[in-house]
């Protein structure tokens, strides 16, 4: 029977690309990780490795059995952060990551109770682009995270939906876009796009850019402001616009393929790196009761 430490060496293996990379990793004897990947091979009847040349080649059944592997050990860890966490009392620190456009007095008015709930805990509310948020909940540097979600499965992070938001085609009332009937691709084409992106230049999948001019932002707040000095067009989120649309600062352009705007799922990661305890259960209790809708939070 093969066993986790197996499995373990066997991925560090495939990352590191050869046995001895590995074993520096593992800090362990190059016979040792050899050693292991032989005992895995008989345990499993598979051969993982070609080993005709110096570097170790994974073979085609190694190459199918790696993601199942790094599956098996991801589940292992997060059994074992949850036997750690349900003996632990409460967390002395809990970090929510929220992307910088969905936080708004509804959201923190939700989380406010926690306060009193859970006096010792030091609660830490950071705010940054969806990917960025993503990020730290990954790298077990928050244990809540609030994002666009793209609808990709997290192996190494649970999920759960919260909702959705709605994004509109922005320009100054005095722009020429703002003049057209209808809004066509070809027409946000030729004028300068203002275009979000995170701190390692990644855009959202959905409103990425896609005129041959653009300034980036980090923000949607500052994309907005661009926006209303004409600079260009940009796609934001109607939640950070109501006033502006309302006072005619800015105006949502009739863009052909969108009516009514681009609504985009909203959803919620929680950390597995971190072990979690009586007060991540109930703050995602908490959000579960929760929804976004269109542009606002509000109770289920």
């Amino acid at each position: 029977m093969y066993s986790f430490e197996q499995l373990k060496v066997f991925i560090t293996v495939c990352e590191f690309g050869s046995f001895s990379a590995a074993a520096r990793k593992l800090n362990r004897a190059q016979s040792g990780v050899s050693q292991a990947i032989a005992n895995l091979e008989v345990a499993i009847n598979q051969d993982l490795f070609n080993r005709d040349k110096n570097t170790p080649v994974l073979t085609d059944n190694g190459h199918a059995l790696l993601p199942i592997a790094k599956s098996i050990l991801n589940e292992q860890q997060y059994f074992d952060q949850k036997v750690e966490a349900l003996t632990k009392e409460y967390e002395h620190e809990l970090v929510i990551a929220i992307d910088e456009s969905l936080i708004d007095e509804a959201l923190l008015k939700s989380i406010t109770p926690l306060a009193d709930q859970f006096p010792i805990t030091n609660f830490e509310i950071i705010t940054a682009a969806t990917f960025d948020v993503e990020a730290l909940v990954r790298q077990g540097k928050a244990h809540v995270g609030i994002v666009y979600a793209d609808g990709e499965l997290k192996v190494d992070m649970d999920f759960f939906l919260l909702g959705q938001a709605r994004f509109l085609t922005i320009a100054s009332p005095k722009h020429v876009l703002a003049t057209l009937p209808v809004v066509q691709d070809a027409d946000l084409k030729r004028y300068r796009q203002c275009v979000h992106r995170s701190a390692k230049q990644k855009e959202l999948w959905f409103s990425y850019g896609i005129s041959s001019m653009m300034w980036y932002a980090s923000t949607h707040q500052t994309l907005v402001q661009l926006v209303q000095q004409g600079i260009g067009w940009a796609n934001v989120p109607e939640l950070i616009i109501k006033n502006e649309l309302k006072q005619g600062c800015v105006t949502a352009l009739p863009v052909a393929h969108e009516h009514d705007g681009w609504l985009t799922p909203v959803g919620c990661l929680v950390s597995r790196r971190l072990a979690g305890g009586p007060v991540l259960t109930r703050v995602i209790d908490t959000l579960q009761q929760y929804s976004f809708i269109d542009e606002h939070w509000q109770l289920k």
